[in-house]
């Protein structure tokens, strides 16, 4: 509609709950990421997480010993990265209030992404007016002790929902382990940033691999992933 300003907002803020939880489990160099979620009733979601650790833990186990927390399904994610264990949980739980999602919401804000690293949550979410975005912040900052924006943009369009999680699936079950280690190698080099920050044969090196090698798997992956785009077209 002409004249509506849509946000879209990134902040920073302190985790709760189960978030709060897995942070003291995955490790310095681990993330936890919301791919989706669904309240249920009387404080309990059925949430869904892509657990990225380095240190040694039994995440199913542990999930089975925390208090509030039924999970449904484990399954373990091709990462890419040497020593990084990945994994998918479906879980039911009981988040106390408040929680950062739900107060998202109650705001009529709309989740985009929702990630936790290095103990800090890192939220994107889309809102419809300047004046929601300020009743947002005030409201973090008084619920969790601190609001940090990391950026705000002006957009003609909302973000899409959290459901992350399902294009992930899909890109991981159609890539190889070797093509995902290439893609996400040459993604941290600044291969494909324009103008491109490193060539093929530094990622190549940084992989140990042949730069024939690097381009064989570069040029397959991006054909399964165009592949994947515009074959049902």
């Amino acid at each position: 509609m002409e004249g509506v300003c849509i946000l879209t907002l990134e902040f920073e803020t302190d985790p709760t709950g189960i978030l709060a939880e897995i942070a003291t489990r995955v490790g310095a160099d681990g993330s936890v990421e919301v791919d989706n979620a669904f309240y249920v009733e009387d404080g309990e979601w059925l949430e869904s997480f892509t657990i990225a650790t380095t240190a040694d833990v039994d995440l199913e186990a542990w999930f089975g010993g925390v208090s509030g927390v039924s999970v449904f399904h484990t399954e373990s994610v091709p990462s890419g990265s040497a020593g990084t264990d990945v994994t998918r949980v479906v879980a039911f739980v009981q988040e106390p209030y408040p929680y950062v999602l739900e107060v998202a919401l109650r705001h009529h804000a709309i989740p985009n992404r929702l990630t936790v690293r290095e103990g800090t949550v890192s939220m994107i979410v889309t809102v419809s007016e300047w004046d929601a975005f300020r009743e947002l912040a005030d409201d973090i900052e008084v619920k969790f002790g601190r609001f940090d924006l990391v950026k705000v943009n002006e957009t003609g369009r909302p973000g899409e929902p959290l459901d992350s999680g399902r294009l992930t699936d899909v890109v991981v079950s159609k890539l190889t382990a070797d093509q995902i280690d290439a893609l996400e190698t040459a993604y941290t080099m600044g291969y494909f940033t324009v103008p491109r920050e490193s060539s093929a044969q530094e990622v190549a090196a940084a992989l140990d691999i042949q730069q024939s090698t690097f381009s064989e798997r570069i040029r397959a992956a991006e054909e399964t992933l165009l592949e994947l785009v515009f074959a049902s077209r």
